[in-house]
């Protein structure tokens, strides 16, 4: 009886070894954070921008307005159509009772600007730089797509933006992809960056963005990070980083990869274990060497069960949280997300 003890002594050693080795791994190991859905609140608007057929592309900070941008402002007034604005301060109000949010027209001055881009698709981006303002356009066919970037002012009342049709200036195509382009634009330090829209590993080996200074002179590309699913507005948010939105529409199957990384390292909330739509914010950080993936999970959005929501503009309402409006479907929607 004591050789059969001493004879299992030396395993039951080993193992109490391997057991203590695995714990001290275990608390040694850096912390994940996981992955927070967070719960979004409808803005109720009213008057012309309360209908789908707005198309809400993108969103802007001018100062203490917010500047939305339809796909489409000759939707709007006469001529060349409008933007919308709301002013910061009716935006906080809204947020602390129920009061419908009217946004005012800005109108756009751009003679003969969607005249003279072949299968004009509209606008998909927007950002400021004091009272300068950048806007991306989309246009194309099928695969045949190709994209633009142009510049303009508004003036110091907002009354107008009016926009140098003399200089519109082709952005890059990664590849042919139906209906995608540069769908997204920030800016960094001292020039502007786009962003395409498709940068998954198996549809982009290696995405950039494009640069361009405040002449729209072409500065080369940044390197980002693989990205699944689409990437389609940035907001700059302190010092080198940024945020971007990253969404999945079910019927994109030609964008769903086989794994997720970032659902893979951080988890995926509630609802997004249900569903198979994916609506999130990405935060990114800027280096001379390129862009990287900020070292934090995304924020989910709580979603709406299988009502995607094709969210296309994010700005930053202060330390409070995220604005974020769609296009059409499922409807015209503006909408706040707390920071977490």
């Amino acid at each position: 009886m004591e050789t059969r003890n001493n004879h299992w002594q030396p395993i039951f050693l080993l193992i109490l070894l391997i057991a203590a080795a695995g714990w001290y791994y275990s608390q040694n190991q850096p912390t994940v954070e996981s992955a927070t859905e967070q719960p979004v609140t409808v803005l109720e608007l009213t008057g012309p921008i309360a209908v789908p057929e707005a198309e809400l592309s993108g969103l802007a900070w001018h100062g203490e307005t917010l500047i939305l941008l339809p796909q489409y402002p000759e939707r709007f007034g006469e001529g060349d159509g409008a933007l919308f604005a709301l002013p910061k301060a009716d935006i906080v109000a809204a947020l602390d009772g129920t009061t419908p949010l009217e946004p005012a027209f800005v109108p756009l001055n751009a003679p003969g600007l969607k005249e003279t881009i072949p299968n004009f698709q509209g606008y998909e981006s927007i950002v400021f730089h004091g009272d300068q303002v950048f806007l991306t356009i989309e246009a194309g066919e099928g695969t045949d797509m190709h994209g633009y970037i142009v510049s303009g002012e508004i003036s110091a009342d907002e009354s107008e933006i009016t926009l140098d049709t003399s200089n519109v200036v082709e952005i890059p195509m990664p590849f042919p992809s139906d209906n995608h382009s540069d769908e997204a634009i920030i800016i960094e330090k001292d020039f502007v960056m786009t962003f395409f829209e498709i940068n998954g590993a198996n549809l982009n080996s290696a995405p950039v963005a494009h640069a361009f200074d405040f002449d729209l002179n072409p500065q080369g590309t940044v390197s980002i990070p693989n990205l699944e699913y689409r990437l389609t507005d940035a907001a700059a948010y302190s010092g080198n980083d940024f945020w971007v939105i990253n969404y999945f529409f079910p019927g994109d199957t030609d964008l769903a990869p086989s794994i997720d990384p970032l659902a893979q390292k951080y988890g995926e909330g509630p609802t997004h274990a249900q569903q198979d739509q994916v609506e999130r914010l990405v935060k990114m950080t800027y280096t001379p060497n390129g862009i990287t993936l900020a070292d934090s999970a995304p924020i989910q959005l709580t979603l709406d069960g299988d009502n995607a929501r094709n969210i296309e503009g994010l700005v930053l309402l202060d330390d409070q949280g995220f604005l974020l409006v769609t296009d059409k479907f499922p409807s015209t929607l503006l909408m706040f997300v707390e920071n977490p």
